[in-house]
């Protein structure tokens, strides 16, 4: 391979935003890698132009006025437990158990709202509020990340 198909090629690949590029023939062998640099914040910028693919009818823009305003304060009054850690959730102590919490529920400051399993370790989470369960936004037997809602509280 030639310098100049070798500088196409690196040209070529700059273009189309690949990151690693690797040509095997008989007589050479080529792996191109592009270096990425950590970035602290990404900042994302919308294209400014449409790809020739899609009609521009096609592509409509989100309005702030498409979540409704009122859900929104509605649900800023109440107080939403998260969880502390990343695990599996379970509503209930076993399965033979009823659930900790339905909606409705009056809780305390310190009642188990529900069990994370985590390295096989089950933890009891704690509620850090006193109020009644509007919401159970997590599902039994299912995986939940570090600072994921689980349960909105009506504190009043």
């Amino acid at each position: 391979m030639k310098v100049k198909e070798i500088r196409d090629l690196i040209d070529y690949i700059k273009s189309t935003g690949l990151e690693e590029v690797n040509i095997e023939t008989e007589t050479f062998k080529i792996k191109i890698k592009r270096s990425s640099e950590v970035v602290s914040q990404p900042h994302y910028s919308p294209p400014t132009t449409l790809p020739q693919s899609l009609p521009k009818q096609s592509i409509e823009p989100l309005s702030e006025g498409a979540v409704s305003s009122s859900k929104l304060t509605e649900d800023e009054k109440y107080i939403t437990i998260k969880s502390p850690m990343i695990g599996t959730i379970y509503m209930a102590p076993n399965p033979e158990s009823p659930n900790f919490l339905k909606v409705g529920d009056v809780v305390k400051s310190g009642d188990t709202v529900c069990v994370i399993e985590a390295m096989k370790l089950f933890n009891e989470i704690e509620a850090e509020i006193s109020g009644t369960v509007v919401k159970i936004l997590a599902e039994n037997a299912n995986p939940v990340e570090y600072d994921q809602p689980l349960f909105l509280i009506d504190p009043s």
